[in-house]
């Protein structure tokens, strides 16, 4: 990606932009002039008609002008694997309404990245739908290519505040019931709950044939943890607080989130579950460039 472009897709820099659908034609558009001007930009053209090869297939598929400049092996989709339905799946609850000096909140950059998904899918002409959640599905927009689509997926986005607690693994459970077709979720969430009930919901969107996006989306102090001195630490969503120091706790805390994380990639990885995780300093190219890599898209 251009270094120059890159500049631009910041968060600090986005957040100048107001309005939502400003915000993610700037994202999109400045994420294509950069994977144009750099070296991906062939292989993404030719990377869109292939996927990444799985056990049974038939070896003589694999396209060996790939493997040469990726060192992986793929094999060229069939037609009727190249159409994707997409959902995006958001998480509204207060603790993704957090920040500690970003201008940019969790809630702010997913819904941020979400738009920027959407604007970039009905480009495409694949269709995408909408799904809000905290401790239950809230809204749900069923997919559509239209343009139309995409102008009521940002007024709802705009729309949304993040409030109440959460419930990451029953909303999934529910959403899991929704879905009638196979499909591509994407999910955006803190994750900030117990991990148990939402890696069991997760395998079932799994085992329902679904496929899955989970964009770990946390505030750059929740993974640098900056704090000096005594801490009064309060839960957003139940007011529990808990007494610390922080310059003591500075490193087992980025050890116990960094082994969250890892927990959570290596699980996800080995039920073939796309993980990403981001801090809401993260530049949003990175972000669509790991959708890209990971979904194929036919840019």
């Amino acid at each position: 990606m251009s270094n120059g472009v890159g500049q631009y897709l910041k968060p600090e820099v986005i957040n100048q932009i107001k309005r939502l659908d400003l915000r993610a034609q700037f994202v999109v558009k400045g994420f294509l002039q950069g994977l144009h001007a750099s070296p991906l930009h062939g292989f993404s053209v030719e990377f869109s008609e292939h996927r990444e090869y799985r056990r049974g297939d038939d070896p003589r598929g694999i396209d060996w002008g790939v493997y040469a400049k990726t060192d992986k092996y793929y094999i060229r989709k069939y037609e009727a694997e190249t159409n994707l339905t997409g959902y995006l799946a958001v998480d509204q609850s207060q603790s993704m309404g957090y920040t500690y000096r970003q201008e940019l909140t969790k809630f702010d950059y997913s819904i941020c990245l979400a738009a920027s998904l959407a604007y970039l899918m009905i480009g495409q002409q694949d269709p995408v739908g909408l799904i809000t959640f905290d401790q239950k599905v809230r809204d749900c927009l069923k997919p559509k290519s239209s343009r139309r689509q995409l102008t009521n997926m940002l007024a709802l986005l705009s729309r949304l505040q993040p409030t109440g607690a959460t419930d990451v693994a029953q909303s999934l459970l529910q959403i899991s019931g929704m879905l009638k077709h196979q499909s591509l979720i994407m999910l955006f969430t803190d994750l900030l709950v117990d991990p148990g009930p939402v890696r069991q919901a997760l395998s079932r969107l799994k085992h329902g044939g679904h496929d899955v996006i989970l964009f770990h989306v946390l505030d750059e102090a929740e993974v640098s943890f900056p704090f000096e001195g005594a801490l009064i630490l309060e839960d957003p969503e139940n007011g529990d607080e808990v007494r610390l120091d922080g310059r003591s706790m500075r490193q087992p805390y980025r050890d116990a989130v960094r082994d969250f994380q890892t927990e959570y990639r290596d699980w996800c990885h080995k039920l073939r579950i796309d993980y990403v995780a981001i801090d809401t300093q993260t530049p949003f190219d990175k972000a669509l460039l790991e959708y890209l890599m990971n979904r194929r898209m036919r840019l």
